[in-house]
């Protein structure tokens, strides 16, 4: 597999570190209350595991050692889009 790094071109995924889902958002701790335990349990550990199109972060360590967002499809693991994750989100 192929990530189109913004910085440095396509490179192999070898040269990555894949952190995981890039649409995960972290629980806000003031309106948790209670249950916040539960909503870290969920950020932290449960993931869907979806057939298709979805965000991931990748390090790419052995390049310019940015963070970048990737948008595969996991049934092909085609990359649609790459961009640095410090810019502005894509919806």
């Amino acid at each position: 597999m192929r990530i189109p790094c913004p910085f440095c071109g396509s490179r192999d995924a070898a040269e990555f570190s894949y952190l995981g889902d890039a649409s995960a958002t972290r629980p806000d701790t003031a309106a948790a209350g209670a249950d916040l335990d539960a909503a870290m349990y969920d950020y932290v550990y449960l993931r869907d595991n979806p057939a298709g199109p979805l965000r991931e972060y990748w390090y790419h360590g052995a390049g310019c050692h940015g963070w970048l967002i990737a948008e595969r499809d996991t049934c092909t693991h085609c990359i649609v889009e790459a961009f640095m994750a410090d810019t502005e989100m894509r919806p």
